[in-house]
Order: structure tokens, then C-alpha cells, then sequence
């Protein structure tokens, strides 16, 4: 990849925000329904792309509820979802190739579910794509929130994040304005956690994948102490290993 040359670390460079909004929450079966891919340069939104898909299949009513998309708008108005699937796997390859960083908040659903629709329609994976290396550099404020505030009483979700670190979420659920406000969250935590600041992408990116299996042990422990003692917490970290429905 290009080394990109930035001030700051690696909340200093370029960042890319990146969001799905989906069928559902199974990231091997869900569909995509809105993604966003928002570039921001020195805190200011550079460039922002936005698609609508036809998932193939019904939207939930629960989910349309969440994200504002039923059936028949999507059918009316959204391109085929392999052609958005493809065009998003595109772009993000096109940042991660320019040395830019790819944030997304709980980023091991919304990549893993763009792998699964990109197998699914029979496209190149991001590890195609980028000659070997599963993906680019990712930045999980989610991951890296648990880490840093590891005791924090309360909510993880985007919106409650936005809160604790000051940052203004417009419009929740809508896929541009949460990767817009996941890099903000990003950008927060690096300024309050210097420590977080100082790693390069590269060891911030393994670091976070140490962090994840660590939350994720202790959560599956917690569940099956609660009393679901099957309960199992997927440790893989940005990209877990799914077979497409």
C-alpha cells in the first residue's frame, strides 16, 4: 500500500467512515439496505458516498423500523445489492490501497456481513482484492471504547458512545451519519487516550483484535454464568468466519 503522510498519528490522517444498515443483525444471513463510505480529512467530511440496495429478500419490519427502508422502497428505488455490495468492497479497497484508515463502529458485523454478500453473489473478497491481507487497517471505536473505559457502567451503543465522548450524532440509523459519527467517536478517544493515539494503524489494528478476543471471552464467561451455558462470543476480529445463507 502507499504510505499516507499525516500529522497526529493515525487519528490525524485520513479516515474513512463506513456503515451498513441491514435486514438484520446475523451478519452471515442479513442483507445490506443502505451503506455509506464517508472520507474525512482534518475532522471535515472530504467526500461522502451513499447506496440503496434491493436486499433480494423482505426487510424485516423490526429493521425498517430502525433504519427507515421497507421492502417497497428498496425494491423501487435500490440497485441490485450485488452491484452495491461490489461498489462498496471497491471503494474501501481504493482507501485502504491509498494508506487511509477505515473506521466503523463494531466493524466485525458490517465487514463481515459485506464478505458474506460479497461470496454470496459470487465476488472477489477484500482479500482479493487487496493481493492477500483480509483487510486495510480498521479502527473500531466499539472495540477500543471496551478497552480503554473497560468498567464503564451503561449502554455501548453508538448513539450512548456519542455521548460519553461529546459527539453530535444528527441522525441515528441512517448509514452516513453513523460512519460520520464513528469517526468523530475515533478521533475523541484517540485526543482523551494518548496511549491509543501513539500506536501506528498497523499495531492499533492488532491490538484491537487482542482486545476484541479479551471482551469476547469475558462476555461468553458472563452468559453462561447467567445461565445460557452454550453461549458462544466469536473472538475473530475485524472479519469473523462465516458461510454465507
Amino acid at each position: 500500500m502507499e504510505e499516507q503522510h499525516g500529522t497526529g498519528g493515525w487519528h490525524g490522517r485520513v479516515l474513512i467512515g463506513f456503515d451498513l444498515e441491514t435486514t438484520g443483525t446475523e451478519p452471515g444471513e442479513s442483507r445490506i439496505v443502505t451503506a455509506a463510505v464517508v472520507e474525512v480529512r482534518g475532522g471535515a467530511v472530504h467526500e461522502r458516498r451513499g447506496w440503496l440496495a434491493d436486499p433480494g429478500i423482505p426487510i424485516p419490519e423490526g429493521a425498517s423500523a430502525i433504519h427507515g427502508i421497507s421492502t417497497e422502497r428498496a425494491v423501487a428505488e435500490g440497485r441490485p445489492v450485488r452491484e452495491v455490495a461490489d461498489e462498496v468492497a471497491q471503494a474501501l479497497v481504493a482507501h485502504w490501497r491509498t494508506g487511509a484508515v477505515v473506521v466503523a463502529y463494531n466493524a466485525a458485523f458490517d465487514l463481515t456481513l459485506l464478505s458474506a454478500e460479497l461470496a454470496r453473489h459470487g465476488l472477489p473478497s477484500l482479500a482479493d482484492r487487496l493481493g492477500g491481507a483480509r483487510t486495510g487497517p480498521v479502527v473500531d471505536p466499539l472495540t477500543i471504547d471496551r478497552a480503554v473505559d473497560r468498567f464503564r457502567r451503561g449502554k455501548r451503543t453508538l448513539e450512548a458512545v456519542c455521548g460519553v465522548y461529546g459527539v453530535t450524532l444528527e441522525e441515528a440509523h441512517d448509514a452516513g451519519a453513523d460512519a460520520l459519527a464513528a469517526v468523530h467517536v475515533a478521533r475523541a478517544i484517540a485526543e482523551r487516550h494518548p496511549r491509543v493515539a501513539a500506536l501506528t494503524p498497523a499495531d492499533l489494528h492488532a491490538q484491537q483484535g487482542t482486545w476484541h478476543a479479551r471482551w469476547a471471552r469475558d462476555f461468553q464467561s458472563y452468559l453462561r454464568r447467567q445461565g445460557t451455558p452454550d453461549a458462544v462470543i466469536d473472538t475473530a476480529w475485524p472479519l469473523r468466519d462465516l458461510v454465507p445463507a
